[in-house]
């Protein structure tokens, strides 16, 4: 497989991570360089795990991972989503806003943005492609885009000072993109 083809997947692998970090940055106006680098390094050591998982698990589970992935990444999306939506809807003294850059909710995040590299690791097994140079592009590539979407997301936040609504607004990206995962994958025609 070339470096070109596999640069293409792990764009398109990183691109759900891409917009939940530019939702993150716009959720918390302000992003320190620590908070980039552990959204980022998780995010891409996520989406290159999966994919070696995937792989390693070869044919015997695809046909299983196949039939549910997609409700896995919405229902992980859906219930980060919707406690966003929640507290968003809270007034600022009733919720201390909550870093989804740390504990429990960057793990939730971490594994519902690399769901399809899981599945996608199964079809470099099935094409019989060795995992390695893939894999680290892969968790490179998210991780750049990762770092950019909490800058970029930074930057709208401040410059349109949204508080709580941009909270509302992540929580709503969230849900989309649980939402259209649903729809790649034929649920809803």
């Amino acid at each position: 497989m070339s470096l070109s083809a596999i640069l293409i997947i792990a764009v398109a692998l990183a691109v759900d991570a891409f917009a939940v970090s530019l939702a993150t940055g716009v959720s918390l106006c302000r992003v320190s360089r620590r908070q980039i680098f552990r959204m980022a390094f998780h995010f891409g050591f996520f989406q290159a795990m999966m994919n070696i998982i995937g792989w390693s698990a070869g044919l015997t589970v695809r046909e299983f991972i196949a039939s549910v992935d997609h409700w896995v990444a919405f229902g992980l999306l859906a219930a980060v989503a919707l406690k966003m939506i929640a507290d968003g809807s809270k007034g600022p003294e009733e919720v201390l806003k909550a870093d989804p850059t740390r504990g429990r909710t960057l793990v939730v995040l971490s594994v519902a943005t690399s769901i399809d590299s899981l599945a996608v690791g199964l079809g470099f097994s099935l094409l019989k492609v060795s995992i390695w140079l893939p894999a680290a592009v892969i968790g490179v590539v998210a991780s750049c885009l990762t770092a950019a979407g909490l800058r970029l997301g930074c930057l709208l936040g401040s410059a349109s000072r949204l508080g709580a609504r941009a909270e509302i607004a992540g929580g709503l990206v969230l849900l989309g993109i649980g939402i259209q995962i649903l729809y790649q994958h034929g649920v809803f025609g």
